[in-house]
């Protein structure tokens, strides 16, 4: 969807700058509480072309104390978007007075205030449940996160404020816990976003900021507002391959080989056999994926710190796997989880030094885990060296980084006094710095984002991101991945299903998997899929993954350039049916699936249509095809009739 002139406009509504003191922050300094940068502070405003598309503003100013303000503004020139971001540096020889109080917080103005909201992935089948609420002055709205340390665990960073006739996208960009408090004056709703806690003086040369908040204004329904920042994020947030946003992409692996956890079983030799097989098959990956366990783990992947390959498993290490991967044309993706370090690691001996520790009560789990301390410098840059010079070697072309830890006890049994929320700051910037120099010395590598699934998917995140497993709960319950395909699809359109079924013929879910088929794929008809289809299954098997991967590329592919639509009510049941519609200017798809539970033989959905074009559907797997008018389609529900279990996809061109 492309911005209107009248969306345009909004503009000046969504971004309350006209001078230094109207910058949309607070912030308290001692006892001292201050709005945008008073006079005082001599404030300077520079502004730059960053892109054709982007204009940047910074404005920097110098407290009595030493402590440089940078706040920075960047507005978008195609969408209308704004985000600020705001940093404090102790440039004194001193420790500064204590900051705290510190708030993004600009007002927005119209009638009718409701908020959508989801819980985010909170790793179980009760995720991406969304809420709409209605703000009114007498209660304040308080969103956060649980208070773990992670950014998408019990509230989802992305949020939108509805008003009547237009509306705001909400993103904050902080991989940590944040807090929004919506409060409402009259018309006027002022959005107060910064991390949840946070109280403490800068030493020398320290610096901090706040989280990156982004705002997308939008005329006209809610539906214009979803597909409007669908565009938005594709265009400026979706990293890029090649110049352009990444494609469609097949993933095949070798899951759990050899009846081992998750990857301890893989090898050099059975992980080039397994790919061979796969081409001989007719399949052919984008990404050859390994995940957790190719380290010295003794079979037990959580035990993380040892990062080299298994030299039994990997005589020569990964690169004969990267090299052969590189020849096919194939991306390697290969695990990391870093921050976590257990306790019978090489980087629990060897670097004590690097880690915080837990300090509390006894505890098996967390005391046998520490976090590395990414918000020391020398700490940081030991990492970058370790992983960039595995990732050259091993001729890896997709860093994913998982996080299955809690890490804000860690934070705050070490706190000092006086210091609330600056491991957290420091260390969450040390991730942001991790990722761009990784990014930075590789060029076109791209990373993949998981933390026990989908709990650190903030936007600062998937700017140089995308979930690739954006949750660890449903892979197989069909009416769960439906659910939460709808939240991905409206804030975060690129992420990866599996061909997974969980169902049996008594047709309730039990959790065990069933042999892939066609309904496995209609329920992963996502941006990037995972092809359950193992290297060593029947023939059978790949016929069926031969025949649905076509269907799935074109699909994923219109996925990320067409408008979305949901098309039935979405209640997570599986005696609802599922339907969804991707329309674009000449063509588009829409897909209808009957449940395992539906007890209706057909049903009829109100598609978007345009009454001034003929459109030609085609369902490939049917060899069906017929042309109805737009004004038809528009006067007469589109209807479809499926057996149990089942699904479609129709795809249409119009003219």
């Amino acid at each position: 969807m492309k911005s209107t002139k009248q969306d345009m406009a909004l503009i000046s509504a969504i971004c309350p700058f006209k001078d230094p003191a109207s910058i949309p922050v607070t912030y308290k300094l001692g006892e001292t509480v201050y709005h945008g940068f008073p006079a005082e502070f001599s404030p300077v405003i520079e502004r730059r072309r960053v892109s054709a598309e982007l204009d940047e503003v910074v404005v920097t100013a110098r407290t009595p104390d030493d402590l440089e303000l940078k706040a920075i503004c960047q507005m978008y020139l195609d969408f209308p978007v704004v985000d600020w971001v705001m940093y404090v540096t102790n440039k004194g020889t001193e420790n500064s007075p204590v900051l705290s109080e510190w708030r993004i917080n600009p007002t927005f103005t119209g009638q009718k205030p409701c908020l959508y909201h989801s819980n985010g992935d909170d790793c179980t089948p009760n995720g991406y449940t969304q809420v709409l609420d209605v703000i009114n002055e007498e209660e304040p709205i308080n969103i956060h996160p649980y208070l773990d340390g992670t950014s998408c665990c019990g509230a989802f960073p992305y949020m939108r404020l509805i008003f009547d006739g237009w509306g705001v996208n909400i993103a904050v960009g902080w991989t940590g816990t944040w807090n929004v408090d919506l409060t409402r004056k009259g018309d006027d709703v002022t959005v107060s976003a910064g991390q949840y806690s946070f109280a403490s003086y800068l030493k020398p040369g320290e610096t901090v900021r706040t989280p990156r908040m982004t705002y997308e204004a939008y005329a006209g329904t809610v539906s214009r507002g979803c597909n409007l920042w669908r565009s938005f994020y594709i265009a400026h947030i979706l990293p890029k391959e090649d110049g352009q946003p990444l494609p469609p992409k097949l993933v095949l692996h070798t899951w759990m080989i050899d009846g081992l956890p998750e990857f301890c079983g893989v090898t050099e030799e059975n992980q080039l056999k397994a790919i061979d097989t796969y081409l001989e098959g007719g399949l052919i990956p984008d990404i050859w994926w390994i995940d957790a366990g190719w380290y010295p783990c003794d079979n037990n992947w959580p035990t993380t710190g040892n990062w080299y390959p298994h030299p039994e498993h990997f005589p020569n290490g990964l690169r004969p796997v990267g090299e052969k991967c590189d020849d096919l044309g194939i991306q390697l993706l290969v695990w990391f989880e870093p921050e976590r370090v257990h306790m019978f690691s090489d980087l629990w001996r060897d670097h004590p030094d690097f880690l915080l520790k837990y300090k509390g009560e006894h505890n098996d789990w967390y005391g046998s885990n520490a976090l590395l301390n990414l918000g020391d410098p020398k700490v940081c840059d030991w990492l970058i060296d370790l992983v960039d010079g595995i990732i050259k070697e091993s001729h890896i072309r997709i860093y994913r980084q998982d996080f299955n830890f809690q890490p804000r006890i860690y934070w705050d049994c070490n706190t000092e006094e006086n210091r609330v929320g600056i491991l957290e700051n420091l260390h969450i910037q040390g991730y942001y710095r991790y990722w761009d120099a990784l990014i930075a010395r590789n060029p076109g590598l791209w990373m993949d984002s998981c933390a026990s699934g989908g709990r650190r998917n903030d936007i600062e995140t998937m700017r140089r991101a995308v979930p690739l497993h954006y949750t660890d709960v449903g892979y197989g319950d069909h009416h769960v991945k439906q659910y939460q395909h709808r939240e991905m699809f409206e804030w975060i359109p690129y992420f990866r299903a599996h061909t997974k079924s969980w169902d049996n013929d008594e047709r309730n879910y039990c959790g065990i998997d069933r042999p892939v088929d066609e309904f496995a794929f209609q329920n992963a008809m996502t941006p990037a899929i995972t092809c359950m289809v193992e290297w060593n299954d029947s023939k059978e098997q790949y016929a069926i993954a031969r025949r649905m991967l076509p269907i799935w590329r074109k699909a994923a592919a219109l996925e990320l350039s067409c408008d979305y639509y949901p098309l039935t009510v979405c209640r997570k049941d599986p005696s609802d049916w599922y339907a969804m519609q991707f329309d674009g200017e000449n063509e588009g798809f829409i897909q209808v699936i009957r449940n395992i539970q539906v007890k209706t033989d057909s049903v009829d959905l109100p598609i978007h249509v345009d009454v001034t074009k003929t459109y030609t559907f085609t369902d490939p797997l049917g060899k069906r095809s017929f042309t109805a008018s737009g004004a038809e389609l528009a006067r007469n529900l589109f209807n479809e009739k499926l057996d149990l279990r089942s699904g479609v996809i129709w795809f249409y061109t119009k003219q």
